[in-house]
């Protein structure tokens, strides 16, 4: 068997793995899904008329408005809060020997972090159509978006959840344990309420703004409304996919590193 069929043959295997853990075990992903689903229908119903009034000079509440802006955003949060589960569960694989296990057994040494990646994306898009049905359901609508539009706003979310994917098994993997792995990637959570999820960036403090803007979620955030909602784009939908790329390498290399070390 070639090389390369070794490596797609043990990572389907770890894929299914990773998959029977999240099936058997749900409520981790459950409770971190929870989280944008509550912000959003917060947002919408508690708060909606009250951010709606500000926002873009409206002059007046528009719930529907306020929705088509809050959705996107926390569509990304849904990412970043399903890939701490990735953290904690690669951190309980090298905890419970389970690792040391597989480092005996003749399968393809990449395989175990690309079972965890892979099986985290999919994860993610599954929650991610789970908040955007809630979306639809509150009354968020995308009329206006093309075909393509649509396709690429779906290459932006599966590049932005493997970016954080890779990020998320780099801290599982210097993790002591699940605890620490779960504090460690909650930046995933933390940094979408920083950005242009809620408000506009323009109405933020002026040195808040600085803090907002140059992270990976404001642009992602702000290209995603652009091909679902019609808005201006303008450079960031460079800087979301030079954030996404960037992560991803980072992420790879870090947690590849981390992995093939020799335990201490």
């Amino acid at each position: 068997m070639s090389n390369l069929s070794l490596a797609v043959r043990d990572s389907s295997t770890m894929l299914r793995r990773n998959l029977l853990h999240a099936r058997r075990y749900p409520s981790l992903t459950l409770n971190l899904l929870l989280t944008p689903i509550m912000l959003l229908l917060l947002f919408v119903y508690i708060f909606g008329d009250t951010m709606s009034a500000g926002i873009g000079g409206r002059g007046g509440p528009d719930r529907s408005a306020y929705t088509a802006y809050l959705v996107p955003g926390l569509l990304l949060m849904t990412i970043g809060s399903t890939t701490i589960g990735t953290a904690v569960s690669v951190s309980n694989d090298m905890t419970e020997g389970i690792i040391a296990r597989f480092r005996t057994m003749s399968i393809h040494r990449g395989s175990v972090l690309i079972g965890h990646v892979v099986g985290s994306v999919l994860q993610s898009v599954i929650s991610v159509v789970l908040v955007g049905a809630v979306g639809v359901a509150i009354g968020f609508r995308s009329t206006d978006a093309t075909v393509l539009e649509w396709l690429a706003a779906f290459g932006l979310l599966v590049l932005f959840a493997t970016a954080l994917t890779w990020i998320a098994v780099g801290m599982g993997l210097v993790s002591p344990n699940a605890e620490a792995a779960s504090n460690n990637a909650m930046p995933l959570i933390f940094l979408p309420l920083i950005s242009s999820t809620f408000v506009p960036v323009g109405a933020m403090p002026g040195w808040f703004q600085p803090i907002a803007e140059y992270q990976p979620f404001t642009p992602a955030i702000e290209t995603l409304r652009g091909l679902l909602l019609g808005t201006e784009i303008g450079h960031n939908g460079w800087l979301a996919i030079a954030w996404c790329v960037g992560l991803a390498v980072l992420g790879y290399f870090w947690s590849t590193s981390k992995f093939d070390a020799d335990p201490k």
